[in-house]
Formats: C-alpha cells, sequence, structure tokens
C-alpha cells in the first residue's frame, strides 16, 4: 500500500518493480473486494509491462515515466498485432482500459489515460465471434472434467458440465440452486435459471426455462452428490462467491488450458451453438451453416430463442456466440 508522503517515489509509492506495483494499486483502488475485476486488469497490466521491458517498448519500469506518448505508442503496438491476426479488437480494447484503469489507480487522478480506447486502436469490436467455439465436442469435454476430477476439482467439474448443458455463465452456475432445479427438472421436464442472473433478470418477471435432457439431468446429479454439505449450491457454508473464484476457479483455469479450453464461457458458447443446430437442423454460422441465407426467419427464431436461454435481452447478441447473420 502506498504510504502518505511517498507518492513521489518510484511507482508512486507501490514498490520497485512495475509488474508489483500495478496490482497493489489496483487492490487498493477496489479495497481489497472485486476480486474478478481486479484479477482480470492485472492480467493486462502485466502484458503492459512486458511490452514496456521489450525491445518495442520504452524500456522503463518506473510508472512516473509512463505519460500520454507512452500509451500512444502502446496503442499503435495493438493496432499492429490486431492486423496481423494475432489479437481480437476487443482484447485489445480491454488491455488499453486495463491500463487506463491502472494508471489512474497508481497516481490518484486521470491525468495520464487514453481518453477512448477504441479511437486510439483506429478500430470498433464488433462483439461477432470470429473463431469456432471450444468444447462443442462433448469428448474434450469429458476429458477436461475428468481431468479435473483426477486433481480433486469436483465443483469445477460441476461447473464445466453444467456451462455445458444449459449454457449457464460462471457465476450461474456457482449460486444455481440445485435442488430446485432438480425437483424442477424432474416435475416440470424443465428448468428456470434464477440464481446468480445478470442485470437483475431474475424472478417471475424475467422467467429462463430451459428443456431438461438426458445431459442436464447428468450434470444436475453430479452437481448435487459434489455440492458442500449443508448447502443448496456449489458453496460451501463457510465459504463466499469471492473464496469460490480464489480457491476453485482460478486453479482450475490451467487445467482447462492445459486441454485446450480457454475458459468455462467457452462452453457456454458451445451450448448456443448447440441450440442453434437443434432448433433450425443447420450448423451455427460459425461453423460454417447457411441458415441464415437458406431462411432468414428460422434463422431469427433460432437466435431469439437462444437468446432467451441465454439470458439476453437481445437476440444481436447472440451473434457473440455463434457467429453473424450473413
Amino acid at each position: 500500500m502506498a504510504l502518505v508522503g511517498r507518492r513521489n517515489s518510484r511507482n508512486f509509492g507501490y514498490g520497485r518493480q512495475l509488474s508489483y506495483a500495478g496490482p497493489q494499486a489496483l487492490k487498493d483502488m477496489f479495497g481489497g473486494g472485486h476480486y474478478g475485476t481486479v484479477k482480470a486488469h492485472c492480467d493486462r497490466w502485466q502484458s503492459f509491462v512486458k511490452w514496456c521491458r521489450s525491445e518495442q517498448g520504452p524500456g522503463i519500469n518506473d510508472a512516473r515515466q509512463i505519460d500520454r506518448k507512452v500509451l500512444a505508442d502502446y496503442a499503435a503496438y495493438l493496432r499492429d498485432v490486431v492486423k496481423r491476426g494475432d489479437l481480437a479488437v476487443s482484447t485489445a480494447q480491454n488491455r488499453l482500459s486495463s491500463v487506463n484503469r491502472t494508471m489512474a489507480a497508481l497516481r490518484g487522478d486521470q491525468y495520464v489515460k487514453l481518453p477512448s480506447p477504441s479511437k486510439a486502436l483506429g478500430m470498433q469490436r464488433t462483439g461477432v465471434r470470429q473463431s469456432v467455439p471450444q468444447g462443442q465436442n462433448r469428448e474434450q469435454v469429458k476429458q477436461v472434467v475428468n481431468a479435473l476430477c483426477r486433481h480433486h476439482q469436483l465443483r469445477a467439474a460441476a461447473i464445466a458440465l453444467l456451462a455445458r448443458a444449459t449454457g449457464m455463465r460462471l457465476r450461474e452456475a456457482i449460486l444455481a440452486d440445485l435442488r430446485r432445479l432438480s425437483c424442477e427438472a424432474n416435475a416440470l421436464g424443465r428448468i428456470n435459471i434464477q440464481d446468480g442472473t445478470k442485470g437483475g433478470r431474475a424472478g417471475a418477471s424475467a422467467p429462463r426455462w430451459i428443456t431438461v435432457d438426458d445431459h442436464i439431468r447428468g450434470a444436475l446429479g453430479f452437481a448435487r452428490q459434489v455440492s458442500p454439505a449443508g448447502s443448496r449450491n456449489l458453496i460451501a457454508p463457510h465459504q463466499t462467491y469471492l473464496n469460490v473464484l480464489k480457491e476453485i476457479i482460478r486453479p482450475a483455469r490451467d487445467i482447462l488450458h492445459a486441454h485446450n479450453l480457454k475458459g468455462f464461457h467457452e462452453l457456454r458458447a458451445a451450448y448456443a451453438c448447440e441450440r442453434y443446430e437443434q432448433i433450425t437442423q443447420h450448423q451455427a454460422p460459425i461453423n460454417g451453416g447457411q441458415c441464415c441465407q437458406l431462411d432468414r426467419n428460422l434463422d431469427r427464431e433460432a437466435r431469439r430463442q437462444v437468446s432467451y436461454e441465454l439470458g439476453h435481452g437481445r437476440i444481436d447478441v447472440v451473434a457473440a456466440y455463434i457467429g453473424r447473420r450473413a
């Protein structure tokens, strides 16, 4: 933590290394909370630090030397990487935004920043998926689940199964009321995803019913088996949601990466592609399907249904999961 009176020292009082200073300043800014947000900013900050130390970078290790020109040079570097096809526009914009936030945390002001990351890059993010979702092959998912189980990551395995079977977000899978969902599955043949939803989309005003199949039954059954004693979800009574992210999700990501799965969110996209194909009898556009050319009304209806099942309010968002309309 920076001390009063030391703001003029190296890295504004946050230590001698730029790589250490940024995360410490962010933790101070967020008061030790918002773990996921801080982690994302820290990871992107480390990419900036790596560039600073590289041959293309300015070769600095003190945040006091970072000015707007340095940030503009970093934006130009990212622009070149995007043009080579090695980085998505959205990723580049996120990296610039995180550098802005970290610099504000270090300096305690907004003086050194790029006012508009998109303008600095000269590119607009599309919000359209450009790569085939990983995890569509259920055999790959099975291998990931088995690897997680071998490493005693049973709850992470349950989250992976729930995400692939139901399209749940990470937070939704962790907080899902497994008893209620199991009762609905048995009694109604469908489940209503309500816990941990985004943007207040929960309750009677925002139902999100999904028809149950054997994959969903299996995922719910496994999740209930590994659910901690005394809990209705995947959080133990003595734990918080933040604890689960730190103690379970973070180490599980290394196992996912080792099996060519970028993250749990890829499984949500895999679910979306599968549902689109079930509804239209055509592959999702990102997989080479041509339904949008053959029957635009069917394509639109499928996107509307997938949007509903994913918990989104607009069908255009579905392009981020299954690809664009032609």
